[in-house]
């Protein structure tokens, strides 16, 4: 089977983010939803993972299934440094290995409310690169996070930029990108990775444009990106989606929906027309959303 850095220099890659359901009931609905995904034949589906392992067992049991789908999708999972050792980190990428599953995505992860650092043996996800480099070469292939708006953490977009440059140096094959809206900033920090002689594909992270709070959610409380004009409009055109009572207003949030869906196939399209090596959609455990954005976008149509 080819790496997925090969099938990115090759075409645009496809894949989607699930993650591990906290409930039996959900657990028992997702397999119905891969099998939604599958008919756009992606090449990887990558699965988060709690922090310090909180849900390893139910995302090892997301990436099993995926592995063994009888096609060629790849699973991905997450893998932070959130309260690990170097001893857990060995015997869980060890097992992950002995499962069949030889993808990750490395990162630091978000800290929990109070923690000031990640009680652990890593502090970023660069120092887990090398680690993984070290203990099992090049027996994984490695991911990680790139944030074009700059990690919220981070001093200064040339800063960040500077420690994306150090995992590749450590061993880093490919970048998954942090959300962003803003377009003019994603090529603006397209160039300047490339100047800094990173070399690595890019594979743009998605977030579907269907609810309005989960986007204002996403934007403001986890990821400390911009909202842009086009999309404070698509917004604000349909702000109010309650009644005095409070009610939900079902007419208002399918509009959002539909202008959102809009958004969201434009910004795929100027993606690919950018040459990015690789398409990321957050699907959110749900097939519905993405399958009609990817269908008016035209990429991979289901036959």
């Amino acid at each position: 089977m080819k790496r997925l850095t090969e099938i990115m220099y090759e075409r645009t890659a496809l894949s989607f983010e699930v993650f591990p359901p906290k409930t039996d009931k959900g657990m028992a609905k997702l397999p119905d939803t891969l099998d939604h995904l599958y008919k756009f034949n992606p090449d990887y589906i990558s699965c988060t993972y709690g922090a310090g392992g909180s849900n390893v067992g139910k995302n090892m049991d997301v990436c099993k299934l995926i592995l063994n789908a009888e096609n060629e999708t790849v699973p991905v999972t997450h893998f932070t440094c959130i309260g690990h050792t170097r001893e857990t980190v060995k015997e869980q990428l060890q097992n992950y290995l002995d499962n069949g599953i030889d993808h990750m995505l490395a990162l630091r992860g978000d800290l929990p409310y109070g923690w000031t650092g990640t009680n652990g043996d890593f502090a970023y996800a660069t120092d887990l690169v090398a680690y993984v480099r070290k203990e099992f070469g090049d027996k994984f292939e490695i991911a990680v996070a790139g944030s074009p708006e700059g990690h919220i953490e981070c001093r200064s977009l040339e800063a960040d930029i500077a420690h994306l440059k150090q995992k590749q140096d450590e061993g880093a094959d490919y970048i998954m990108t942090q959300l962003t809206f803003d377009m003019e900033q994603f090529k603006y920090w397209l160039d300047a990775i490339r100047m800094a002689g990173i070399t690595m594909p890019v594979d743009v992270g998605v977030m579907p444009v269907v609810g309005k709070d989960a986007v204002i959610n996403m934007c403001l409380s986890r990821n400390g990106c911009a909202i842009p004009r086009e999309l404070a409009e698509v917004i604000s055109h349909h702000w109010f989606d309650k009644d005095p009572d409070g009610n939900d207003l079902p007419e208002v949030k399918a509009a959002f929906r539909e202008e959102g869906i809009e958004y969201t196939v434009d910004q795929l399209h100027e993606y690919m027309s950018l040459g990015v090596e690789g398409i990321h959609l957050y699907a959110l455990n749900k097939w519905e959303d993405v399958t009609e954005i990817l269908n008016r976008a035209g990429i991979r149509t289901v036959v």
